[in-house]
């Protein structure tokens, strides 16, 4: 097995040459040694990113984090992540429907997922399940367009277009506590039962330790009026009725375990997703009773050490991971289906910096990635796949100017049963990101960057029964991005705190993966046909309001402006049309107030006019919808024990909308959340 080619290793040792020779130059001096106060102060940036202090990264993030987190309506990661700019989520409706999520519409496969550090994956068809996720013991979410400022970090997280962070919370015990236990019950509309449990141990001086459980139970039922009215201005269909087969059964089970050391940290997971649920299908024709169902098992065990010594620092990552995906079809009306899929997946990483000066550093990392698929599918190929990581990357820090470059070679070598497997490919991708301070106050700056990213064809696209194509290019993405930011903190007035943010983007997305007929039959294949133009303006605001003592106001903003056109072929009749599911304009804005224990909630989403299909006809066209949700919540303590009361109001003025055509969305809906902490 030939894991490199020679000749492709001397075609790209030229792009890395002249930053794998500052990390010659920096490893040659001796790396063993006391841990110095600088290197502790680049471990409190991390902290400080994370405390949404994004004027001190090269690349600032989108952060959702701590109570602002958990006091927003979500019912999942996906829910939260429509407060942020530039994203588009696909719901395709109740508790358990799937959620998946668009970065600046470059496609949800260019989207990485990061969960406490290692990358979630998905070989099979390239999308993350992101309702699957529970809020409950997320800490903080963030976003990154591009990569993360930091340069220690696995080579494969260089090699999204956009990255969402989630991070689990992190065991905090003061001195002489042993442990600190949570207990949650959510209950509401859709007959939702919704309990979870956390507990926090001291194990010893240096290791704690966190066990998380979740059990989510619904019905999915839920009242709907479907209205679809034909192109010639006719009522079509008008359907009023409740949703089945929304149903949902599923528990996670999560331990971590955290672990410091005289040089370093370490910390280890073990995670279990169990999930049974109805795929209600699409509303076609006043048809919306369906037969499909879906057993999800994911399970994966993680573990990551970090050490500092001098000048000096690892990153090194282990990942197994295993999915079991049971589809069943009964529905009379089609071809009864019933198929189960296993995906197996071992990924290492090794990630290594060297800090050549106080403000300049480098760093050089390789990461194998192993993935497999088998199902019970008459001629199923069962591929696998060996994927390998190199990069390297340098950081320079003069203080009121930043810069980051990277460059990732990633080497694909994919084996398929009883057939030629395609040839070995190997993709080349750089980044320069700089960010400066025009005033000496530093509240101010600017930001540009510039990024080559791809993604690889996935298993589906690849071999999947008659559409595959094994011949698929990856899917190549460039992004321009100029931004400013304005971020002020004070420690006393009336404005604690004013955030605005712009960014203007370009991207475009070269050799898109499209179905594309073929044949009398009309049967479908993959061929790489899309040429996409993505122009952008992503807006943000925040301000924090002290006007009197126990009274705080927060308010937050976004505004996303794109034009994303498909520019494949002139002859075309949808030749510059915008694409699917992609408004033009988009929004949300939250406001809160705190008083005394007692917090008010008000969340806004708008999503502007979209079309359905790539034609921008008036058959195609989707029309705008928003929503309103609105919470209150109380906290209090008796006998030392803390407890949290929350009530939430979901689509307050029970709008009739659907995000996916044909998957109408819940209407007016309630949960009540009680939280018990010792």
């Amino acid at each position: 097995m030939k894991l490199f080619r020679t000749a492709d290793l001397l075609r790209h040792l030229k792009y890395f040459f002249i930053i794998a020779t500052l990390l010659y130059v920096g490893f040659t001096v001796e790396v063993m040694g006391v841990q110095p106060a600088d290197t502790l102060s680049r471990q409190l940036d991390e902290i400080v990113v994370t405390a949404r202090k994004p004027n001190e990264d090269i690349i600032p993030a989108q952060t959702l984090s701590g109570d602002e987190l958990h006091r927003l309506n979500s019912n999942s990661v996906a829910d939260a992540l429509r407060y942020f700019s530039g994203v588009q989520v696909k719901d395709y409706g109740g508790v358990g429907g799937i959620k998946t999520v668009n970065i600046r519409s470059m496609g949800t496969n260019h989207t990485g997922v990061v969960y406490d550090g290692v990358e979630l994956g998905n070989a099979q068809n390239g999308q993350i399940d992101l309702g699957q996720f529970s809020l409950d013991n997320i800490e903080a979410i963030s976003l990154y367009n591009g990569q993360k400022s930091e340069i220690l970090q696995p080579a494969k997280d260089f090699g999204s277009a956009g990255t969402i962070y989630m991070r689990t919370r992190t065991p905090v015990l003061r001195e002489g506590e042993s442990y600190h236990a949570r207990a949650t019950m959510r209950a509401g509309s859709f007959d939702l039962l919704n309990p979870s449990a956390l507990i926090e141990l001291r194990l010893s001086r240096r290791v704690t330790a966190s066990l998380s459980a979740e059990w989510v139970n619904s019905s999915g039922k839920y009242k709907f009026r479907y209205r679809r009215v034909n192109p010639a201005g006719e009522l079509a269909y008008d359907t009023t009725a409740v949703r089945q087969n929304g149903d949902i059964n599923a528990t996670r089970l999560e331990l971590n375990t955290y672990g410091s050391l005289p040089n370093g940290s370490w910390t280890a997971k073990v995670y279990n997703y169990n999930s049974e649920r109805g795929v209600p299908g699409a509303i076609v024709n006043n048809v919306w009773r369906r037969g499909e169902r879906i057993w999800d098992t994911n399970s994966f065990m993680q573990g990551q050490y970090t050490g500092y010594f001098g000048r000096f620092s690892t990153l090194n990552t282990f990942k197994y991971a295993f999915y079991r995906t049971h589809y069943v079809n009964n529905d009379d009306k089609q071809v009864k289906i019933d198929n189960l899929y296993k995906q197996k997946e071992v990924y290492i990483s090794s990630a290594n910096e060297y800090e050549i000066t106080g403000r300049w550093r480098a760093s050089a990392g390789y990461d194998f990635l192993w993935n497999s698929l088998d199902a019970d599918v008459y001629g199923f190929v069962k591929p696998d796949r060996i994927s390998q990581f190199l990069s390297v990357a340098t950081a320079l820090d003069l203080d009121r100017f930043k810069m980051q470059a990277s460059a990732l070679g990633t080497f694909i070598h994919d084996r398929i049963k009883g057939q030629q497997a395609p040839a070995d490919r190997h993709v080349l991708s750089p980044a320069v990101y700089m960010n400066g301070y025009p005033l000496s106050n530093r509240d101010f700056s600017i930001r540009v960057f510039y990024k080559k990213s791809f993604r690889m064809p996935t298993f589906n696209d690849l071999y999947y029964a008659d559409m595959g194509n094994s011949q698929l290019s990856p899917e190549r993405v460039t992004q321009y991005n100029v931004g400013l930011l304005y971020d002020h903190t004070a420690s006393s007035s009336f404005i604690t705190a004013a955030r605005v943010s712009a960014d203007a983007y370009y991207n475009r997305v070269k050799d898109k993966i499209v179905a594309y007929p073929k044949g009398q039959q009309f049967r479908w294949t993959m061929l790489n046909l899309g040429l996409v133009d993505i122009r952008g303006v992503d807006l943000t605001g925040l301000i924090t309001l002290n006007p009197w003592n126990d009274l705080y106001l927060t308010l937050r903003g976004q505004y996303t402006f794109q034009r994303a056109i498909d520019i494949t072929n002139p002859a075309d009749n949808y030749y510059r049309d915008q694409i699917p599911y992609i408004p033009r304009h988009s929004g949300a804005a939250v406001a809160n107030a705190q008083w005394r224990g007692w917090s008010l909630n008000y969340s806004w989403i708008y999503v502007g006019e979209r079309y359905n299909q790539q034609e921008n006809i008036r058959y195609n066209y989707t029309q705008p919808w928003y929503t309103s949700d609105i919470s209150v919540s109380k906290d209090f303590t008796i006998r030392k024990v803390s407890l949290r009361g929350l009530l939430e109001i979901n689509n307050l003025l029970s709008q009739d909308y659907d995000v996916i055509l044909n998957y109408p969305m819940p209407k007016r809906n309630y949960r009540f959340t009680l939280t018990v902490e010792i």
